[in-house]
């Protein structure tokens, strides 16, 4: 086998396997919505960070200590951003329909080189703008009940925000060859955070051993074990290729919900997802500030 050809294979292979994680990120939000028919949100997201965050530790002991002190802390903040995102985006998945949470989540992709302008003064691509009209049609048509908006629609806008801010801190302080020290250090900061919030009676461990199942397939097959695989495929995929093949998590949201008859396949679904996906894929698909910079799809997906 030639050069070529082998790097070839290498990169259907890496599309596939990420492809493969994405669908498994999608089907998170109909099991999300089943587990809290079980367990409080703070108490299963509690107990799903801690479990991930005790097996990076054991798996990356010795990158998370080669970091330095300053690089130690700028983790446990974003750690912290990133915990308060999912807290707020779980509460919204409990009280909204899985499909209406996975295209609305996916709003951190417009929200970022939004935020990076106000806070880093980055010059802002007109397009943005476009992605923002788009992405509010699409949101309107997904979320409007009369004139008024579901609460649940407002906890996980709040969270894309948060995703948002925490894909600029990322984008700011990460380095090379320290993705798994960072990402080791950010769950355990999701952990404590997720811990604090069962305050004051501690977590609820998991009633029944189905629900048990569902956490440790978040926790170990779509936490730790996609962001393996997620690493593994972006070493041998362009950035831009992975984020529009991670663009179509809120696709597979949509469709695990239909499939397993958590949603109704509706015009407003279709319409109004298709209007946030047109706005993400316009984001993610614009020329890049600074060489080998990743989309915010790319980078969200760090952790």
């Amino acid at each position: 086998m030639s050069p070529s050809e082998h790097e070839r294979r290498l990169t259907l292979l890496a599309t596939f396997g990420l492809l493969a994680m994405t669908a498994v990120w999608g089907s998170t939000f109909v099991l999300i919505k089943d587990v809290l028919n079980r367990m409080p949100v703070a108490d299963f997201l509690a107990v799903r960070f801690s479990v991930a965050a005790l097996v990076m530790l054991a798996l990356f002991a010795r990158p998370v200590m080669q970091l330095g002190r300053s690089q130690l802390w700028r983790g446990l903040l974003l750690g912290v951003v990133y915990g308060g995102g999912q807290l707020l985006q779980t509460w919204g998945l409990s009280l909204i329909a899985p499909s209406v949470s996975g295209f609305v989540t996916g709003m951190y992709v417009v929200f970022t080189p939004i935020l990076a302008t106000v806070l880093l003064r980055h010059k802002m691509d007109g397009r943005v703008w476009l992605a923002v009209l788009l992405a509010t049609g699409g949101l309107a048509l997904l979320s409007l009940n009369g004139l008024s908006v579901n609460n649940g629609v407002w906890l996980t806008l709040a969270s894309a925000l948060l995703y948002g801010l925490h894909i600029v801190g990322l984008g700011q302080w990460s380095r090379s060859g320290e993705a798994f020290g960072m990402s080791a250090v950010q769950m355990v900061a999701i952990a404590v955070v997720c811990l604090l919030a069962t305050a004051p009676h501690g977590p609820v461990l998991p009633p029944d051993r189905s629900t048990w199942l569902a956490v440790l397939y978040m926790a170990l097959v779509a936490g730790a074990g996609a962001m393996l695989m997620q690493t593994w495929a972006q070493s041998h995929l362009p950035a831009a290729r992975a984020a529009i093949v991670m663009t179509t998590e809120p696709v597979f949201a949509a469709g695990f919900a239909v499939a397993f008859g958590s949603d109704l396949l509706t015009w407003r679904m279709l319409v109004g997802g298709g209007l946030v996906l047109a706005a993400m894929y316009l984001v993610e698909l614009m020329p890049r500030r600074g060489e080998g910079a990743l989309p915010a799809e790319a980078i969200h997906h760090e952790v």
